[in-house]
């Protein structure tokens, strides 16, 4: 690929290295431009962060594709201007209710003469897991291994050089509405952005949140964003089970609205600066003063009736997480407990009343991974899902530039027919055309 300078690009940083994240949420649409250091290899730098409202999804999925196309650019375009950089391609978070997960088992030979597991074989054994019977409007979206299996021999987790004759595998197939993702890709590229993958955001959110020793001995991820909460269960370093519930932040608002008579925008700002999600835990009962309506005068609340208002909202959400933690049938091999991310987690006293709903410890989970550049203005639950999205590709995709490097004039359109797509970029436009033509 063409190693044309990058526009404001650090010289420690490997242009073919930068990295874009969009976490297309449903009250903020928020992106990510890092990159790999030259000098320290291990270590990511955050060169940009945009975000904006969210304006067009309810729930997690697409209900206004001109309103969502301008909150994707506008947030582009803010991420753009601290980089420096122009974003050409970028990884995208997809969530919603229409997400659904089961377990799946295949099985392949081993033909060479060697006998000798290859990096083909299991590709194999991965394409043999995806035959499953799935309605006509559900597409795969990961397939995920739990285990390898080589000739009757189980607990395997890397079977790559290992002999054998006959290679098994347990994943976990995800999926999701084909229709919901067509429209995530459709607002994205109408913002003049291309789609490198789309990643199931409660798993983008664990590699953000989460380290190697909690999903060693157990932990569930409890993401609660703004239109829905997303639960990923981790044993063995594996993902276990994973969930995407209907019901988040947003309903903690609109019960605040509903409830004073206030509106949307007053409700957020009450929440978030005063708000506390158990009673019992505020110690100084204060007064709140609320803006009247349409001249009205100011009305005043103590501080716990707001509370009284949120409490039975977060109790009902993580009370939904904790059945959907029980149906994975994991519950009982939690030994790190349950980590609390997201914009919801963010309330006072949610992290209490978790622990006390789920009866193990409770911690709030912030992004890491991170060791330069704008760190501080992501070190926030708020920023989990987009920063999870930028270390998943950063693990799972071959080197590729996301972003559009300096060249002349006349050639730009020459370097974009040519350079285009490549690696992963032309693995998700082929799928996204193949699931588009079933329709």
């Amino acid at each position: 690929m063409n190693s044309a300078p990058m526009i404001g690009v650090p010289s420690s940083l490997d242009p073919g290295r930068i990295i874009v994240g969009l976490d297309v949420g449903t009250t903020k649409v928020c992106a990510i431009v890092a990159a790999l250091s030259l000098r320290e290899p291990r270590t990511m730098t955050i060169l940009g962060v945009g975000h904006a409202p969210a304006d067009g999804l309810s729930r997690g999925v697409v209900t206004n594709i001109e309103k969502t196309v301008r909150s994707i650019e506008r947030a582009i375009s803010e991420a753009e201007a601290q980089s420096g950089v122009k974003i050409r391609e970028v990884v995208v978070g997809i969530a919603g209710d229409h997400i659904q997960s089961f377990q799946s088992r295949g099985v392949v030979t081993i033909s060479n003469a060697e006998r000798t597991i290859t990096e083909d074989d299991v590709q194999r054994l991965i394409d043999d897991t995806k035959k499953v019977h799935l309605p006509l409007d559900r597409k795969i979206l990961h397939v995920i291994p739990q285990e390898y299996i080589v000739d009757g021999q189980d607990g395997i987790y890397e079977p790559i050089g290992m002999s054998g004759v006959r290679l098994e595998a347990s994943v976990h197939i995800i999926n999701g509405l084909v229709t919901a993702v067509q429209n995530i890709h459709n607002c994205v590229e109408r913002a003049g952005i291309r789609v490198r993958d789309i990643v199931l955001e409660p798993l983008a959110s664990s590699y953000a949140v989460l380290d190697d020793e909690e999903k060693e001995v157990g932990v569930a991820l409890v993401d609660i964003g703004g239109g829905t909460t997303d639960i990923a269960v981790f044993e063995e370093r594996t993902i276990r089970h994973t969930a995407v519930i209907g019901i988040a932040g947003q309903k903690v608002t609109d019960d605040v609205r509903k409830g004073l008579g206030i509106l949307g925008d007053q409700a957020e700002r009450l929440k978030r600066e005063y708000g506390c999600a158990v009673v019992s835990h505020i110690l100084r009962d204060e007064v709140i003063q609320l803006p009247g309506l349409a001249g009205r005068k100011p009305r005043e609340i103590a501080k716990s009736v707001l509370a009284r208002v949120i409490q039975p909202r977060m109790e009902e959400i993580l009370e939904f997480a904790l059945a959907e933690i029980k149906r994975s049938g994991y519950a009982r091999h939690l030994s790190a407990g349950v980590v609390l991310t997201g914009g919801g987690s963010m309330t006072n006293g949610t992290r209490e009343l978790a622990e006390e709903i789920f009866q193990m410890p409770v911690k709030i989970g912030m992004p890491m991974g991170f060791g330069a550049g704008l760190v501080k203005e992501v070190e926030s639950p708020v920023f989990s899902t987009a920063v999870g999205l930028v270390l998943y590709a950063f693990k799972h995709h071959a080197p590729a530039s996301y972003v559009q490097e300096e060249v002349p004039a006349e050639a730009t359109s020459e370097f974009q027919d040519d350079h285009g797509l490549n690696g992963q970029a032309g693995n998700i436009f082929s799928r996204m055309k193949e699931w588009f033509e079933q329709l």
